[in-house]
C-alpha cells in the first residue's frame, strides 16, 4: 500500500476516459442516500454512500460529493491531491456540524479515483471500494474499512464465518464521524485500458468479485464503461438489491491528442 503523496508533475493533456455510471434504489429501501461524481474536467470520480438514517445519511453524501465537484483544474497530480483533500476536510466539518443538531451519528463513506494523465490514486474511507481490471486480472485497490475485515486479517474469524457475522455491515471509518477525515490513498502509473470500478456495498453485498471480472473483461464481456455499468446494475436488482447501488466505470484509454498549435483550450 502506497501512503506517501504524489510528486508535483508538469500540466499534461486530459486523458481520454471511457464514463459510466448507475445509481439505484434498490428493491427494499425507499430513499436512495448514494451518491456519485462524474467530474473529468478535474480528473475526480466519486461514489459515497450515506449512514445515519432520516434523510441524514443523504445530506452526508450528498456534501461530499458537492464539495468535490467545486474542484477546478489543479496545475499538478499533487495539487490535485491538495485540494482534494482540503474539500473533504470542509465537508467533513459540515457533516459533523449536522450530526450536533441532529444528535445523532451522521456520516458517508468515499470512495475516489483521481486521474491526472500519466498519474492515478484512489481514496477511500468506509466500504465503499475501487476495483481495477488491467491485462484481464481484477484487482480490489480499496481496503474495506469494516469491522470484520479487522477480525479477518487478525486471523479471528474466517472468510465463511464472515458471510453470517451478526455485525458484518459495521464500517469502521467514515467521513463525517470523526475529527478529521481518515483516509487511505494507493497511486500509480495509468496503462491504457485500465478499468477502474468505483462501487458502493450494495453491489458488493449480491456481486462476487469475478462476476464483476466476467462483466468487465470476460467472454461477453460489456462493450463499453456505460454498458458495464448497467449489467452490474442488473445483476443486482435481480438478485433482490437490499440496499441502493451505485457503480462508477472509468476506463483510461490513453492521453488525449493535443490540440494544434496556435489553437485555444
Amino acid at each position: 500500500m502506497k501512503t506517501d503523496a504524489i510528486e508535483p508533475t508538469p500540466r499534461r493533456p486530459r486523458a481520454a476516459l471511457d464514463l459510466g455510471s448507475a445509481c439505484h434504489v434498490g428493491r427494499v429501501r425507499e430513499l436512495n442516500e448514494d451518491r456519485f461524481l462524474l467530474a473529468p474536467e478535474s480528473g475526480i470520480f466519486a461514489v459515497a454512500d450515506g449512514m445515519g438514517g432520516h434523510a441524514a445519511g443523504e445530506v452526508a453524501s450528498a456534501a461530499v460529493v458537492e464539495s468535490l465537484a467545486g474542484v477546478a483544474p489543479a496545475a499538478s497530480a499533487g495539487d490535485l491531491l491538495a485540494e482534494l483533500k482540503a474539500r473533504l476536510t470542509a465537508a467533513n466539518a459540515d457533516i459533523r456540524a449536522v450530526g450536533r443538531a441532529r444528535g445523532a451519528v451522521v456520516g458517508t463513506t468515499v470512495a475516489i479515483l483521481l486521474i491526472y494523465e500519466p498519474h492515478f490514486a484512489c481514496l477511500w474511507s468506509g466500504d465503499s471500494r475501487i476495483y481495477r481490471v488491467r491485462a484481464g486480472a481484477l484487482v480490489q485497490i480499496s481496503r474495506d474499512h469494516t469491522e470484520i475485515q479487522s477480525l479477518m486479517e487478525r486471523g479471528i474469524i474466517t472468510p465463511e464465518e464472515a458471510q453470517t457475522w451478526p455485525r458484518r455491515n459495521v464500517i469502521t471509518r467514515a467521513i463525517g464521524v470523526q475529527a478529521r477525515p481518515e483516509l487511505d490513498l494507493d497511486h500509480g502509473l495509468l496503462e491504457p485500458g485500465d478499468l477502474f470500478i468505483l462501487c458502493s456495498d450494495g453491489l458488493t453485498s449480491h456481486v462476487e468479485d469475478g462476476e464483476i471480472l466476467a462483466a468487465a473483461a470476460g467472454p461477453g464481456a460489456a462493450a463499453d464503461a456505460q454498458a458495464l455499468c448497467d449489467a452490474l446494475l442488473a445483476l443486482t436488482l435481480d438478485r433482490g438489491a437490499a440496499d441502493n447501488v451505485t457503480v462508477v466505470a472509468v476506463r483510461y484509454l490513453g492521453p488525449a491528442p493535443r490540440p494544434p498549435e496556435g489553437s485555444h483550450p
